[in-house]
Protein backbone atom coordinates (compact mmCIF):
# COMPACT_ATOMS: atom_id res chain seq x y z
CA UNK A 1 0.00 0.00 0.00
CA UNK A 2 2.84 2.38 0.81
CA UNK A 3 4.49 1.69 -2.54
CA UNK A 4 1.24 2.42 -4.38
CA UNK A 5 0.82 5.75 -2.58
CA UNK A 6 4.42 6.68 -3.45
CA UNK A 7 3.81 5.68 -7.06
CA UNK A 8 0.69 7.90 -7.30
CA UNK A 9 2.60 10.79 -5.72
CA UNK A 10 5.41 10.34 -8.26
CA UNK A 11 2.86 10.28 -11.09
CA UNK A 12 1.30 13.55 -9.93
CA UNK A 13 4.75 15.18 -9.72
CA UNK A 14 5.94 13.72 -13.05
CA UNK A 15 5.48 17.03 -14.82
CA UNK A 16 8.35 18.43 -12.78
CA UNK A 17 10.66 15.61 -13.88
CA UNK A 18 11.80 14.48 -17.29
CA UNK A 19 10.91 10.77 -16.71
CA UNK A 20 8.41 9.13 -19.02
CA UNK A 21 5.54 7.08 -17.59
CA UNK A 22 7.24 3.83 -18.61
CA UNK A 23 10.48 4.87 -16.88
CA UNK A 24 8.52 5.82 -13.77
CA UNK A 25 6.84 2.41 -13.70
CA UNK A 26 10.19 0.66 -14.19
CA UNK A 27 11.57 2.56 -11.19
CA UNK A 28 8.80 1.02 -9.03
CA UNK A 29 9.24 -2.46 -10.55
CA UNK A 30 5.90 -2.64 -12.41
CA UNK A 31 4.81 -2.60 -16.04
CA UNK A 32 2.98 0.30 -17.63
CA UNK A 33 -0.34 -1.62 -17.70
CA UNK A 34 -0.27 -2.03 -13.91
CA UNK A 35 0.72 1.61 -13.47
CA UNK A 36 -2.26 2.85 -15.50
CA UNK A 37 -4.53 0.53 -13.50
CA UNK A 38 -3.54 2.08 -10.17
CA UNK A 39 -3.60 5.60 -11.56
CA UNK A 40 -7.14 5.15 -12.92
CA UNK A 41 -8.32 3.69 -9.63
CA UNK A 42 -6.92 6.67 -7.76
CA UNK A 43 -8.65 9.15 -10.07
CA UNK A 44 -12.01 7.39 -9.56
CA UNK A 45 -11.92 6.64 -5.83
CA UNK A 46 -8.99 8.33 -4.20
CA UNK A 47 -6.44 6.69 -1.92
CA UNK A 48 -8.97 4.20 -0.52
CA UNK A 49 -9.33 2.61 -3.95
CA UNK A 50 -5.68 1.53 -3.85
CA UNK A 51 -6.50 -1.21 -1.29
CA UNK A 52 -6.15 -4.73 -2.73
CA UNK A 53 -9.55 -6.09 -3.78
CA UNK A 54 -10.73 -9.65 -3.20
CA UNK A 55 -10.01 -12.02 -6.09
CA UNK A 56 -12.71 -14.48 -5.12
CA UNK A 57 -15.26 -15.15 -7.85
CA UNK A 58 -18.47 -13.17 -7.53
CA UNK A 59 -20.62 -16.20 -8.19
CA UNK A 60 -20.20 -19.96 -7.63
CA UNK A 61 -22.27 -21.99 -10.09
CA UNK A 62 -21.54 -25.25 -8.21
CA UNK A 63 -22.50 -23.95 -4.77
CA UNK A 64 -24.98 -26.15 -2.91
CA UNK A 65 -28.20 -24.27 -2.25
CA UNK A 66 -28.86 -23.24 1.33
CA UNK A 67 -32.17 -25.10 1.28
CA UNK A 68 -30.37 -28.34 0.37
CA UNK A 69 -27.78 -27.85 3.12
CA UNK A 70 -30.52 -27.31 5.71
CA UNK A 71 -32.37 -30.44 4.57
CA UNK A 72 -29.21 -32.56 4.77
CA UNK A 73 -28.28 -31.25 8.21
CA UNK A 74 -31.81 -31.86 9.50
CA UNK A 75 -31.72 -35.45 8.21
CA UNK A 76 -28.32 -36.00 9.80
CA UNK A 77 -29.54 -34.74 13.18
CA UNK A 78 -32.48 -37.14 13.02
CA UNK A 79 -30.16 -40.01 12.06
CA UNK A 80 -26.73 -39.19 13.57
CA UNK A 81 -25.18 -42.54 12.52
CA UNK A 82 -26.21 -42.45 8.87
CA UNK A 83 -23.71 -41.66 6.17
CA UNK A 84 -23.98 -39.32 3.13
CA UNK A 85 -25.47 -41.91 0.76
CA UNK A 86 -28.31 -42.81 3.09
CA UNK A 87 -29.00 -39.15 3.84
CA UNK A 88 -29.26 -38.44 0.11
CA UNK A 89 -31.86 -41.19 -0.29
CA UNK A 90 -33.96 -39.82 2.58
CA UNK A 91 -33.82 -36.21 1.38
CA UNK A 92 -34.55 -37.22 -2.24
CA UNK A 93 -37.54 -39.24 -1.07
CA UNK A 94 -39.05 -36.36 0.91
CA UNK A 95 -38.06 -33.45 -1.36
CA UNK A 96 -37.62 -34.76 -4.92
CA UNK A 97 -37.55 -31.25 -6.38
CA UNK A 98 -34.19 -30.42 -4.77
CA UNK A 99 -30.96 -30.59 -6.78
CA UNK A 100 -28.79 -32.77 -4.54
CA UNK A 101 -24.97 -32.89 -4.64
CA UNK A 102 -22.66 -35.90 -4.72
CA UNK A 103 -22.09 -38.03 -1.63
CA UNK A 104 -18.55 -36.68 -1.24
CA UNK A 105 -19.92 -33.12 -1.14
CA UNK A 106 -22.44 -34.15 1.52
CA UNK A 107 -19.59 -35.57 3.58
CA UNK A 108 -17.72 -32.26 3.30
CA UNK A 109 -20.85 -30.36 4.40
CA UNK A 110 -21.29 -32.60 7.46
CA UNK A 111 -17.63 -32.22 8.37
CA UNK A 112 -17.81 -28.42 7.98
CA UNK A 113 -20.73 -28.25 10.43
CA UNK A 114 -19.03 -30.51 13.01
CA UNK A 115 -21.32 -33.50 12.50
CA UNK A 116 -18.53 -35.97 11.65
CA UNK A 117 -16.56 -37.39 14.54
CA UNK A 118 -12.81 -37.79 14.30
CA UNK A 119 -11.94 -41.49 14.68
CA UNK A 120 -9.57 -42.33 17.49
CA UNK A 121 -6.18 -43.57 16.48
CA UNK A 122 -5.81 -47.20 17.47
CA UNK A 123 -2.50 -48.65 18.55
CA UNK A 124 -1.60 -51.50 16.22
CA UNK A 125 0.93 -54.26 16.53
CA UNK A 126 4.04 -54.39 14.38
CA UNK A 127 3.13 -55.31 10.79
CA UNK A 128 3.97 -58.80 9.63
CA UNK A 129 6.80 -58.26 7.17
CA UNK A 130 7.13 -61.70 5.59
CA UNK A 131 5.20 -62.99 2.60
CA UNK A 132 2.25 -65.24 3.44
CA UNK A 133 2.84 -68.87 2.56
CA UNK A 134 0.91 -70.82 -0.04
CA UNK A 135 -1.51 -73.61 0.87
CA UNK A 136 0.81 -76.04 -0.84
CA UNK A 137 -0.05 -79.24 1.08
CA UNK A 138 -1.88 -80.41 4.18
CA UNK A 139 -0.45 -78.84 7.36
CA UNK A 140 1.58 -76.27 5.43
CA UNK A 141 -0.62 -73.49 6.84
CA UNK A 142 -3.30 -73.75 9.48
CA UNK A 143 -5.80 -70.92 9.95
CA UNK A 144 -7.13 -69.92 13.37
CA UNK A 145 -9.58 -67.29 14.56
CA UNK A 146 -12.50 -66.57 16.87
CA UNK A 147 -15.95 -66.49 15.30
CA UNK A 148 -17.41 -63.47 17.18
CA UNK A 149 -18.91 -64.07 20.61
CA UNK A 150 -22.60 -64.54 21.40
CA UNK A 151 -24.53 -65.15 24.60
CA UNK A 152 -25.11 -68.62 26.02
CA UNK A 153 -26.48 -69.05 29.56
CA UNK A 154 -25.96 -65.33 30.09
CA UNK A 155 -22.22 -65.53 29.36
CA UNK A 156 -20.14 -64.85 26.27
CA UNK A 157 -19.35 -67.85 24.07
CA UNK A 158 -16.39 -67.34 21.71
CA UNK A 159 -15.87 -70.31 19.35
CA UNK A 160 -12.18 -70.91 18.59
CA UNK A 161 -11.86 -72.45 15.13
CA UNK A 162 -8.80 -74.06 13.52
CA UNK A 163 -8.72 -75.25 9.90
CA UNK A 164 -6.17 -76.65 7.49
CA UNK A 165 -5.75 -74.15 4.67
CA UNK A 166 -5.09 -76.72 1.95
CA UNK A 167 -7.94 -79.19 2.53
CA UNK A 168 -10.34 -76.87 4.46
CA UNK A 169 -10.45 -79.58 7.15
CA UNK A 170 -12.00 -78.19 10.36
CA UNK A 171 -9.56 -79.33 13.03
CA UNK A 172 -11.25 -77.69 16.01
CA UNK A 173 -14.40 -75.76 16.83
CA UNK A 174 -14.45 -75.20 20.56
CA UNK A 175 -16.62 -72.72 22.48
CA UNK A 176 -14.67 -70.72 25.07
CA UNK A 177 -15.81 -68.25 27.68
CA UNK A 178 -12.50 -66.35 27.53
CA UNK A 179 -9.97 -65.59 24.80
CA UNK A 180 -6.91 -65.31 27.05
CA UNK A 181 -3.80 -67.44 26.57
CA UNK A 182 -4.61 -69.78 29.48
CA UNK A 183 -7.94 -70.72 27.87
CA UNK A 184 -6.66 -71.01 24.31
CA UNK A 185 -3.50 -73.06 24.87
CA UNK A 186 -5.26 -76.31 25.97
CA UNK A 187 -7.31 -76.28 22.74
CA UNK A 188 -4.16 -76.02 20.62
CA UNK A 189 -2.40 -78.65 22.77
CA UNK A 190 -5.14 -81.19 22.12
CA UNK A 191 -5.14 -80.30 18.41
CA UNK A 192 -1.36 -80.73 18.13
CA UNK A 193 -1.52 -84.03 20.01
CA UNK A 194 -4.21 -85.37 17.64
CA UNK A 195 -3.07 -84.01 14.28
CA UNK A 196 0.62 -83.11 14.75
CA UNK A 197 2.32 -79.77 14.15
CA UNK A 198 1.84 -77.50 11.11
CA UNK A 199 4.55 -75.42 9.46
CA UNK A 200 2.71 -72.12 10.04
CA UNK A 201 -0.49 -70.79 11.63
CA UNK A 202 -2.22 -67.78 10.06
CA UNK A 203 -4.31 -65.46 12.26
CA UNK A 204 -5.47 -61.87 12.46
CA UNK A 205 -3.84 -59.19 14.66
CA UNK A 206 -6.14 -59.54 17.66
CA UNK A 207 -5.55 -61.09 21.07
CA UNK A 208 -4.31 -63.64 22.01
CA UNK A 209 -2.57 -64.12 18.65
CA UNK A 210 -0.78 -60.75 18.64
CA UNK A 211 0.09 -57.88 20.98
CA UNK A 212 1.73 -54.44 20.76
CA UNK A 213 5.09 -55.97 21.68
CA UNK A 214 7.97 -55.86 19.14
CA UNK A 215 7.29 -58.26 16.31
CA UNK A 216 3.66 -58.49 17.45
CA UNK A 217 4.68 -61.33 19.76
CA UNK A 218 2.24 -62.76 22.27
CA UNK A 219 2.63 -65.63 24.71
CA UNK A 220 0.74 -67.87 22.31
CA UNK A 221 2.97 -66.87 19.37
CA UNK A 222 6.12 -67.42 21.49
CA UNK A 223 4.91 -70.91 22.37
CA UNK A 224 4.30 -71.67 18.69
CA UNK A 225 7.78 -70.48 17.75
CA UNK A 226 9.33 -72.73 20.43
CA UNK A 227 7.43 -75.63 18.84
CA UNK A 228 8.83 -74.81 15.39
CA UNK A 229 5.62 -73.22 14.07
CA UNK A 230 5.85 -69.87 12.31
CA UNK A 231 3.09 -67.40 13.25
CA UNK A 232 1.63 -65.55 10.25
CA UNK A 233 -0.58 -62.48 10.55
CA UNK A 234 -2.78 -60.94 7.90
CA UNK A 235 -2.75 -57.19 7.27
CA UNK A 236 -5.19 -55.10 9.35
CA UNK A 237 -8.49 -54.71 7.55
CA UNK A 238 -7.72 -57.53 5.09
CA UNK A 239 -9.83 -60.56 6.11
CA UNK A 240 -9.64 -61.71 2.48
CA UNK A 241 -6.07 -62.86 3.20
CA UNK A 242 -7.69 -65.50 5.43
CA UNK A 243 -10.73 -65.86 3.18
CA UNK A 244 -11.11 -69.65 3.33
CA UNK A 245 -11.41 -69.54 7.09
CA UNK A 246 -13.80 -66.58 7.06
CA UNK A 247 -16.07 -68.38 4.56
CA UNK A 248 -16.24 -71.36 6.91
CA UNK A 249 -17.34 -68.97 9.68
CA UNK A 250 -20.30 -67.90 7.55
CA UNK A 251 -21.52 -71.48 7.30
CA UNK A 252 -20.82 -72.12 11.00
CA UNK A 253 -22.80 -69.06 12.02
CA UNK A 254 -25.85 -70.10 9.99
CA UNK A 255 -25.84 -73.72 11.22
CA UNK A 256 -24.88 -73.42 14.91
CA UNK A 257 -25.24 -69.87 16.19
CA UNK A 258 -28.65 -68.74 14.95
CA UNK A 259 -30.24 -69.28 17.34
CA UNK A 260 -27.67 -70.23 20.03
CA UNK A 261 -28.29 -73.27 22.19
CA UNK A 262 -29.58 -73.00 25.75
CA UNK A 263 -26.43 -74.34 27.50
CA UNK A 264 -22.70 -74.47 26.80
CA UNK A 265 -22.81 -78.27 26.67
CA UNK A 266 -25.57 -78.24 24.09
CA UNK A 267 -23.73 -75.56 22.11
CA UNK A 268 -20.56 -77.66 22.05
CA UNK A 269 -22.54 -80.68 20.85
CA UNK A 270 -23.84 -78.53 18.00
CA UNK A 271 -20.26 -77.52 17.16
CA UNK A 272 -19.15 -81.17 17.14
CA UNK A 273 -22.02 -82.23 14.86
CA UNK A 274 -21.22 -79.36 12.49
CA UNK A 275 -17.54 -80.35 12.44
CA UNK A 276 -18.30 -83.96 11.49
CA UNK A 277 -20.72 -82.93 8.75
CA UNK A 278 -18.39 -80.22 7.42
CA UNK A 279 -15.41 -82.58 7.22
CA UNK A 280 -16.94 -85.85 5.99
CA UNK A 281 -20.41 -85.22 4.52
CA UNK A 282 -20.73 -81.73 3.03
CA UNK A 283 -19.18 -81.39 -0.48
CA UNK A 284 -16.93 -78.38 -0.82
CA UNK A 285 -17.08 -76.41 -4.05
CA UNK A 286 -13.53 -75.03 -3.62
CA UNK A 287 -12.04 -78.55 -3.79
CA UNK A 288 -14.10 -79.92 -6.72
CA UNK A 289 -17.07 -81.00 -4.55
CA UNK A 290 -14.89 -83.30 -2.46
CA UNK A 291 -15.03 -83.45 1.31
CA UNK A 292 -12.18 -81.93 3.39
CA UNK A 293 -11.74 -85.27 5.15
CA UNK A 294 -10.86 -86.98 1.88
CA UNK A 295 -7.89 -84.63 1.32
CA UNK A 296 -6.50 -84.07 4.78
CA UNK A 297 -3.59 -86.11 6.14
CA UNK A 298 -2.13 -85.99 9.61
CA UNK A 299 1.17 -84.12 10.05
CA UNK A 300 4.40 -86.11 10.33
CA UNK A 301 5.68 -83.70 13.01
CA UNK A 302 4.48 -84.97 16.40
CA UNK A 303 3.88 -82.82 19.45
CA UNK A 304 7.13 -82.91 21.51
CA UNK A 305 7.02 -83.93 25.16
CA UNK A 306 9.37 -81.13 26.18
CA UNK A 307 9.50 -77.62 24.76
CA UNK A 308 12.74 -77.44 22.71
CA UNK A 309 15.13 -74.49 22.87
CA UNK A 310 15.53 -72.30 19.84
CA UNK A 311 18.54 -72.73 17.59
CA UNK A 312 20.46 -69.75 16.17
CA UNK A 313 23.36 -69.30 13.80
CA UNK A 314 26.85 -69.45 15.26
CA UNK A 315 27.63 -65.75 14.62
CA UNK A 316 24.65 -64.59 16.74
CA UNK A 317 25.17 -63.44 20.32
CA UNK A 318 22.61 -64.90 22.72
CA UNK A 319 21.12 -63.37 25.86
CA UNK A 320 18.26 -64.41 28.15
CA UNK A 321 15.45 -61.96 28.90
CA UNK A 322 14.90 -60.94 32.54
CA UNK A 323 11.47 -61.36 34.23
CA UNK A 324 10.84 -57.61 33.77
CA UNK A 325 11.21 -57.87 30.00
CA UNK A 326 14.71 -56.33 29.93
CA UNK A 327 17.84 -57.81 28.42
CA UNK A 328 21.45 -56.78 29.00
CA UNK A 329 23.66 -56.35 25.96
CA UNK A 330 26.73 -54.27 25.29
CA UNK A 331 26.74 -52.65 28.72
CA UNK A 332 23.16 -51.36 28.27
CA UNK A 333 19.72 -52.61 29.23
CA UNK A 334 17.12 -52.90 26.51
CA UNK A 335 13.41 -53.33 27.08
CA UNK A 336 11.79 -55.94 24.82
CA UNK A 337 8.56 -57.31 26.27
CA UNK A 338 7.29 -59.05 29.38
CA UNK A 339 6.02 -61.82 27.10
CA UNK A 340 9.65 -62.84 26.50
CA UNK A 341 10.36 -63.52 30.18
CA UNK A 342 13.01 -66.22 30.45
CA UNK A 343 13.38 -66.62 26.67
CA UNK A 344 16.66 -66.51 24.74
CA UNK A 345 17.01 -63.77 22.11
CA UNK A 346 19.79 -63.38 19.54
CA UNK A 347 21.72 -60.27 18.44
CA UNK A 348 23.01 -59.93 14.88
CA UNK A 349 25.35 -57.09 13.96
CA UNK A 350 24.07 -55.17 10.93
CA UNK A 351 26.22 -52.05 11.06
CA UNK A 352 28.47 -49.85 13.15
CA UNK A 353 26.90 -49.98 16.61
CA UNK A 354 23.63 -51.38 15.25
CA UNK A 355 22.33 -54.84 16.12
CA UNK A 356 19.17 -56.61 14.97
CA UNK A 357 17.32 -58.52 17.69
CA UNK A 358 15.77 -61.89 16.79
CA UNK A 359 13.48 -64.28 18.58
CA UNK A 360 13.61 -67.41 16.49
CA UNK A 361 12.69 -66.45 12.90
CA UNK A 362 10.96 -63.20 13.98
CA UNK A 363 13.00 -59.95 13.90
CA UNK A 364 12.00 -57.76 16.85
CA UNK A 365 13.82 -54.55 15.96
CA UNK A 366 17.19 -52.82 15.87
CA UNK A 367 19.14 -51.45 18.81
CA UNK A 368 21.39 -48.48 18.19
CA UNK A 369 24.09 -47.63 20.71
CA UNK A 370 24.14 -44.08 19.38
CA UNK A 371 20.70 -43.55 20.94
CA UNK A 372 21.66 -45.02 24.30
CA UNK A 373 21.36 -42.58 27.21
CA UNK A 374 23.59 -42.71 30.28
CA UNK A 375 21.67 -43.02 33.58
CA UNK A 376 24.05 -42.80 36.56
CA UNK A 377 24.93 -46.39 37.49
CA UNK A 378 23.12 -48.01 34.56
CA UNK A 379 22.31 -47.26 30.96
CA UNK A 380 18.89 -47.72 29.41
CA UNK A 381 18.74 -48.26 25.65
CA UNK A 382 16.09 -47.65 23.02
CA UNK A 383 14.84 -50.45 20.80
CA UNK A 384 13.76 -49.22 17.37
CA UNK A 385 11.14 -51.44 15.77
CA UNK A 386 11.64 -52.71 12.25
CA UNK A 387 8.67 -50.62 11.03
CA UNK A 388 10.40 -47.41 12.12
CA UNK A 389 8.58 -46.71 15.38
CA UNK A 390 10.32 -46.49 18.75
CA UNK A 391 9.21 -49.14 21.20
CA UNK A 392 8.05 -47.79 24.56
CA UNK A 393 10.34 -48.41 27.51
CA UNK A 394 7.47 -49.12 29.87
CA UNK A 395 5.01 -46.59 31.29
CA UNK A 396 6.08 -46.98 34.87
CA UNK A 397 9.74 -46.47 34.03
CA UNK A 398 9.06 -43.42 31.85
CA UNK A 399 6.79 -41.87 34.47
CA UNK A 400 9.39 -42.43 37.16
CA UNK A 401 12.12 -40.78 35.06
CA UNK A 402 9.86 -37.86 34.16
CA UNK A 403 9.10 -37.18 37.82
CA UNK A 404 12.80 -37.28 38.67
CA UNK A 405 13.64 -34.43 36.35
CA UNK A 406 14.23 -31.06 38.07
CA UNK A 407 11.51 -28.47 37.43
Amino acid sequence: MNERVKFIAACLAREESDDTFAELCARFGIVAKTGYKWLNRYRKGGVESLVEKSRAPRSHPQTVALEVVRALLAARRRHPRWGPRKLLVIVRRKQPELLLPAASTVGAILKRHGLVGIPKRRARSSPYGERLREYAAPNAVWCADFKGHFRVEGAACSPLTITDGFSRFLLRCHGLQSTIFASVRPVFESTFAEFGLPDAIRTDNGAPFSTLAPGGLSRLAIWWIRLGIRPERIMPGRPDQNGRHERMHLTLKADCCRPPRSTFRAQQRAFDRFRDEYNFVRPHEGIAQKTPGSLYQRSFRPMPRHLPELEYASHFKLERVYPNGMVSFGGAQWYLSNCLEGEVVAFEEVGDGRWRVHFGPVPLGIIDFAQTKARKSRRLGVLVRTDGEVTALGRKKRRRRRQARPT
